[in-house]
């Protein structure tokens, strides 16, 4: 061919294939001139609807703020939520409508472990990036899939800070567990089981309860055996009030009860009625009321305009700041915006990227957040304990 049939043949090849190419990329992944649309299976009613709704409500807070700006590049940001009732089951049904129905670009802000677990096969065969699970599950980090953004840090990670506190600072040998009989609890179980294994120590007790149930009676009595001198708790917080009721009342009255972030603070002080003596809570972002944060003071400003009757909370700060992460993912994609180019964004975000927190993800490492905050409660105010002290 000569050079000059040649150009011709390769410009007009292009221009076939570009208007095919950005049809592609606007129908098939959510992109379209003017918005970029992200799909949520969560739990807005049901046991779990406590973590589901704030988790939304403050990612729903940043996006309502960035499209109020002039959305990103120029593209509002559309959030299609569908309820699963923190039912596995459901959330199949939800994520393949969006995938296939609503042709979403991602899926975002999906909540639990158990149902986290059965769409990893969903988002393996739709090659559909999986955003900021509101869950610490081990097998959304290893073995490493790079379909998978995760913004907190892991379960494991939670489970050794609370073990740490209680043995090393604490002084405690005698440890007992109460967690929720699926994957979530199974994978806290675990991962508290590593943590005193590296301190030459074992449960002295373990108890358990189904999901979506208040029946802890059983557990109860297995754990009142060995008057535990703490609990590590791995629940939902009405199952978990419940049994820290319970147990107050029926003589674990100095027991300690230590739980991680899932069980939502916030409720489980609600359902307590405010005797929250001898209660630890591992966090996995900064007190959401303080100011002297500049993620958690952009949260507060921003949040209680869109919503001014409710106050400031750990699950909607944490929905607000992955949204956020998103976000700058999304500013960084301008170039060529599809699945893989936005994947390959978070990994080359700066360090501050979320102003007054420090971030670090990598080609190998989509974890955004590995601090763990162990909080307490002191005049009923929750409060951070300090380390040092």
């Amino acid at each position: 061919m000569k050079p000059g049939l040649k150009s011709l043949f390769f410009l007009i090849l292009a221009l076939t294939l570009f208007p095919i190419y950005n049809i592609y990329i606007k129908t098939q992944n959510g992109i379209k001139d003017n918005k970029i649309i992200l799909g949520q299976s969560t739990a807005m009613t049901g046991s779990a609807s406590s973590l589901g709704k704030p988790f939304y409500d403050g990612a729903y807070a940043y996006f309502n703020y960035i499209n109020s700006q002039g959305g990103v590049n120029g593209r509002q940001i559309e959030l299609i939520t569908y309820d699963d009732k923190y039912e596995p089951s459901l959330a199949v049904e939800n994520s393949l409508r969006l995938i296939n129905k609503d042709k979403v670009f991602a899926l975002f802000g999906e909540m639990g472990t158990p149902t986290s677990k059965v769409l990893l096969d969903v988002i393996n065969k739709y090659k559909i990036p999986y955003l900021t699970p509101y869950t610490g599950a081990e097998f959304l980090r290893e073995p490493f899939n790079p379909l998978v953004i995760n913004f907190r840090a892991s379960y494991y990670a939670e489970t050794e800070a609370l073990v740490k506190y209680l043995v090393e600072k604490l002084k405690m040998n005698n440890i007992a567990i109460f967690y929720q009989n699926d994957s979530y609890g199974k994978t806290g179980l675990k991962g508290v089981e590593i943590a005193l294994k590296k301190r030459h120590l074992k449960l002295s007790a373990k108890g358990t309860y189904v999901r979506n149930t208040l029946s802890i009676t059983t557990a109860l009595n297995f754990i009142k055996k060995a008057d535990p001198q703490a609990v590590i708790i791995i629940g939902v917080h009405k199952p978990s009030a419940h049994f820290i009721k319970r147990a107050k009342k029926e003589g674990l009255n100095k027991t300690v009860f230590a739980a991680m972030s899932a069980i939502w603070s916030e409720s489980l002080v609600s359902e307590l009625k405010e005797d929250v003596n001898n209660l630890i809570i591992s966090q996995v972002v900064p007190l959401p009321c303080s100011s002297s944060n500049a993620a958690v003071a952009e949260y507060r400003r921003i949040f209680q305009k869109t919503h001014p009757e409710e106050v400031c909370d750990f699950v909607s700060l944490e929905g607000f700041l992955s949204a956020k992460l998103v976000v700058e993912a999304l500013k960084s994609s301008e170039e060529r915006l599809d699945r893989e180019s936005f994947v390959k964004s978070f990994e080359q975000l700066p360090a501050d990227a979320l102003e007054g927190l420090k971030i670090s993800m990598s080609k190998n490492d989509h974890q955004a957040m590995d601090s763990i905050y162990l909080t307490t409660f002191k005049d009923g105010r929750l409060i951070a304990i300090e380390e040092d002290k």
